[in-house]
């Protein structure tokens, strides 16, 4: 998609990690690509577990099953919790969707924690594989160590914990993006920035949209709420969209001036 934004053979990507990734760095610095605006902030993105699984939860039953579990650190003490159906002797991670930037980040941190002999690196394929493998886990109360990200659904439907990991370092970042360097160095990921991304024609033709886009504004933990309800009812996006416009006009009147924004509620 972002080589098709740098070629004009689409103009808009809704939402863009902008930065992470090779084919939009080239293209931004060429000036075909452009990230506007800062449209969900305190966006995140690491390896997660359920609240359970260190805390325990005595309305289910469930005893604490790595009590001393804070950091990516402590995972080499924890293998055997999170134990793989297909290779007991090792742990389980559930990486990112294939063909995403992260699963090649992933990978390189598993071997810069010193985690790649005693986890199995297990990829579900797709996000709805990992989605489902991950609720299905929590469904049952076993222990989970996942790769996931917000806004998302999932962040609003369940208590998750996100481990803690050594500060971003830049340089730190470039090992872990290459999937061929072979001593990456362990960061936390490139602090996550979501924009809308616009080709350098659409910029140029369309100002009036581009300054709207700039000011696109979603609170994360409303955000997070209206996707998990979306996904716990099976809500259409079109519906979803409509009733959350519904639900919070005070969010999106601020991103219109005032005679637009008029029309918009009186269209809903």
């Amino acid at each position: 998609m972002e080589v098709a934004l740098a070629r004009n053979d689409i103009q808009v990507i809704a939402e863009e990690w902008a930065g992470r990734s090779p084919a939009w760095v080239k293209a931004e610095q060429a000036g075909q690509v452009f990230s506007i605006g800062d449209t969900v902030k305190n966006a995140d993105e690491g390896w997660w577990v359920p609240e359970y699984v260190i805390k325990g939860d005595p309305a289910r039953d469930i005893k604490p099953m790595a009590p001393d579990l804070r950091s990516v650190e402590d995972l080499k003490r924890y293998a055997a919790v999170f134990s793989d159906p297909e290779d007991p002797k090792k742990g389980r991670f559930l990486n990112s969707p294939s063909g995403w930037t992260s699963e090649t980040v992933n990978t390189q941190k598993l071997k810069a924690y010193g985690l790649d002999s005693t986890y199995v690196n297990f990829r579900s394929g797709s996000g709805a594989a990992l989605d489902a493998e991950v609720t299905s886990a929590i469904r049952r109360g076993k222990p989970v160590l996942f790769y996931y990200w917000t806004p998302t659904p999932l962040m609003g439907r369940f208590p998750l914990v996100r481990l803690e990991e050594p500060a971003f370092d830049a340089k730190a970042w470039e090992t872990l993006t290459d999937a061929n360097n072979p001593n990456p160095i362990g960061s936390r990921s490139l602090p996550a920035k979501l924009s809308i991304g616009v080709s350098a024609p659409f910029r140029q033709q369309y100002p009036e949209l581009v300054a709207f886009f700039a000011k696109v504004d979603l609170p994360i933990q409303t955000l997070n709420a209206a996707l998990a309800k979306m996904s716990e009812s099976h809500q259409a996006p079109k519906d979803a969209a409509l009733a959350f416009m519904r639900a919070n006009p005070a969010i999106w009147k601020a991103w219109l001036a005032e005679d637009i924004g008029n029309k918009v509620a009186s269209a809903l």
